[in-house]
């Protein structure tokens, strides 16, 4: 049975040469090469950060305004009650409210929905991912704008390296099935 982390996509790359043909068109070379398959799309962290914020709002209003608690004790069983809410809803459907509303699926290395067990673990794992990461963006120097400036995103992988899991788009899953080679999600 083959894995998402075993499968590789061919890429066919040019690269520019400093030789010039006879019409004065610039010659370049084509390497091919064998890349691991990357099912995730770009950027996806920001939509798993709204995600996880979509599904812990409902918690948090019925915490603190259905049983009357304090907020951060809503936040603190809100936090618990998505950790549990996550765990079964990945197992089951492979999404959860949030993710649904942005079309994301979680499943494992063999493209099927987590066990129970995996989706606890990258659950718990996914709260650690909120600490931010800090990149430094050196401009052109022709640039008519800052010369340079520091960004600050979210990395939101941790919990899919170590459980194996990835988040992917639905209209992905097709494309994943079909380079497995095998019926997984229905």
């Amino acid at each position: 049975m083959k894995k998402i982390s075993e499968l590789k996509e061919r890429k066919i790359i040019r690269r520019a040469t400093r030789n010039f043909d006879s019409e004065g068109k610039r010659i370049y070379n084509e390497f091919e090469y064998d890349l691991p398959y990357n099912p995730t799309h770009k950027g996806n962290e920001r939509e798993r950060l709204y995600a996880k914020v979509i599904d812990l709002i409902p918690f948090f209003l019925i915490f603190h305004y259905g049983f009357n608690k304090i907020i951060i004790v809503s936040l603190f069983f809100s936090i618990v009650s998505v950790l549990i809410y996550g765990t079964i809803s990945e197992s089951i459907f492979g999404t959860t409210l949030g993710k649904k509303l942005f079309k994301l699926k979680v499943i494992d290395d063999f493209g099927n929905y987590p066990k129970i067990l995996k989706s606890m673990f990258r659950n718990i794992l996914s709260f650690a991912n909120f600490f931010p990461v800090f990149e430094d963006i050196v401009s052109d120097p022709n640039s008519s704008y800052e010369a340079s400036k520091t960004t600050m995103h979210f990395s939101m992988h941790m919990n899919n390296k170590l459980c194996k899991t990835y988040i992917v788009k639905e209209s992905k899953i097709p494309e994943i099935v079909k380079l497995l080679n095998h019926k997984t999600l229905d």
